[in-house]
């Protein structure tokens, strides 16, 4: 399948959601194009490069589709979407438009078999409603429950302050289980310190 793709300096995981305000003028006929088809575009973390001007050199193989959920004019008169995280993808190949917009061949990714959370969760649940109380992750509408090891990894994984290389860490990871894992690991050598 053919996407655009808008390289970014973070990681977007799947039911998380992201602001983004667009001036560029590929980035505003993407927008266009993509709500006409009723699609979404891939994010992908940049790893070389700058997020405006001429298409980045390096950017990470796999992504996550961003679902436009709503748009508005900024009081600053720049255009500004909410986009959720939706599928996880990988970047097969890619071409770069005369417009510097970047097209991908992507595969979307499969989940690894996701379950339930039980009571041995209840510190990161813990965690992560703490997170969704600030003020900047309120504002994002990321309050919903979750109920799942998927669910509250890429939650937790997307709010927490680790860097890019991590968080792409556990977004190339399929397997929610080892997700939740890994991050409950990375949380407990924090506190070691």
């Amino acid at each position: 399948m053919t996407l655009p793709l808008f390289p970014l300096d973070t990681v977007l995981f799947p039911g998380c959601n992201l602001d983004l305000q667009l001036f560029e003028p590929r980035y505003l006929d993407m927008l266009s194009a993509c709500l006409k088809r009723g699609e979404g575009f891939g994010v992908v973390t940049l790893l070389e490069g700058a997020e405006v001007g001429p298409a980045p050199r390096a950017y990470s193989e796999i992504g996550c589709e961003a679902l436009i959920r709503d748009w508005r004019q900024q009081s600053n008169g720049l255009l500004g979407i909410r986009v959720e995280g939706g599928r996880r993808l990988r970047v097969d190949s890619a071409r770069v438009q005369a417009d510097q917009l970047t097209l991908g061949e992507v595969c979307w990714l499969a989940e690894g078999a996701d379950a339930p959370l039980g009571e041995e969760h209840a510190d990161l649940r813990q965690l992560l409603q703490v997170l969704v109380e600030h003020p900047l992750v309120a504002a994002l509408d990321m309050t919903a429950a979750v109920h799942s090891y998927g669910a509250l990894a890429d939650r937790l994984a997307y709010l927490l302050p680790f860097d890019n290389a991590r968080k792409l860490r556990l977004l190339e990871c399929l397997d929610p289980r080892q997700r939740l894992e890994l991050l409950d690991a990375w949380l407990e050598a924090l506190q070691e310190g």
